[in-house]
């Protein structure tokens, strides 16, 4: 289990297509994602997008941001074949 520090909140690093670089991604973890569960990566040429989830237990969660339509998505808005990494929130601060 790989953990990663941004903005005083620990992160797991779920999944990763090899693309994951913390020194790379850090730059791009503002505090908009403080509150998100879950951040998930994808590249697209030499850029990063990035996009914050909620669990799917929340009472007012959206589907756009219910990690459970990840992988919708994943298919919908992200290149074909683009690398993909997925952090999941591991304390609350």
């Amino acid at each position: 289990m790989k953990i990663y520090t941004f903005n005083d909140n620990e992160y797991e690093l779920l999944s990763d297509d090899g693309c994951f670089s913390y020194d790379y991604v850090k730059d791009y973890v503002t505090d908009y994602f403080k509150d998100f569960d879950y951040i998930f990566g994808d590249f697209s040429g030499d850029k990063v997008r990035l996009k914050g989830f909620y669990r799917s237990e929340y009472k007012n969660v959206k589907k756009y941001n219910d990690i459970k339509y990840l992988d919708y998505y994943r298919k919908e808005y992200c290149n074909y074949g683009a690398k993909t990494f997925l952090l999941k929130k591991v304390n609350k601060k």
